[in-house]
């Protein structure tokens, strides 16, 4: 299945001063994101993009993604508004092409991540972006003050097997 959202960007027309790209998904592009996500509604969903050429095989991206959007509460199912607003930044190394192989890449073990590769220099800068409001999503909202009461069964709850052993001990 096709993401809902793609922007397709050729990484080597990036210049020296590098570029900024901004991504808005357009209204009738909100409720396929809805559904690729499996929320009840995605109100808004923009990027601004800093790019980076940082030589003919490496590229950096800067992002700030910010999303509304509507799910529904885990206790009580009323809609729960959560805007989600995240940075993050990800190196790309192109792993083919004329100059493939001559450049070495070195990564420290301190590094958290290392570059992403990638086959072309046509890349769609929308699939981080989905990536990233993927792992932003709550997958369990709940409504502000509603905490999870268990129902109350009628029985009474069974006695630790720790206090068994304490009267037990007790005893001898």
């Amino acid at each position: 299945m096709n993401p809902p959202l793609q922007h397709i960007y050729d990484l080597s027309s990036i210049s020296a001063a590098g570029a900024e790209v901004t991504i808005t998904a357009k209204p009738e592009e909100l409720p396929a994101l809805a559904q690729w996500f499996g929320v009840d509604a995605i109100e808004a969903f923009t990027a601004k993009l800093e790019l980076r050429k940082l030589s003919q095989m490496r590229f950096h991206i800067d992002a700030l993604m910010t999303a509304d959007i509507v799910q529904a509460c885990v206790v009580t199912l009323v809609p729960v508004n959560t805007h989600i607003e995240r940075r993050f930044s990800r190196t790309l190394h192109l792993t083919t092409g004329p100059a493939a192989g001559r450049e070495t890449i070195i990564v420290s073990p301190a590094d958290d991540e290392s570059p992403e590769e990638i086959a072309s220099t046509r890349y769609d800068l929308a699939e981080p972006l989905l990536e990233e409001l993927a792992l932003s999503i709550d997958p369990y909202p709940r409504a502000p003050g509603v905490e999870f009461v268990p129902p109350d069964d009628g029985k009474s709850p069974e006695e630790s097997p720790f206090a068994v052993l304490k009267r037990l001990k007790q005893g001898s």
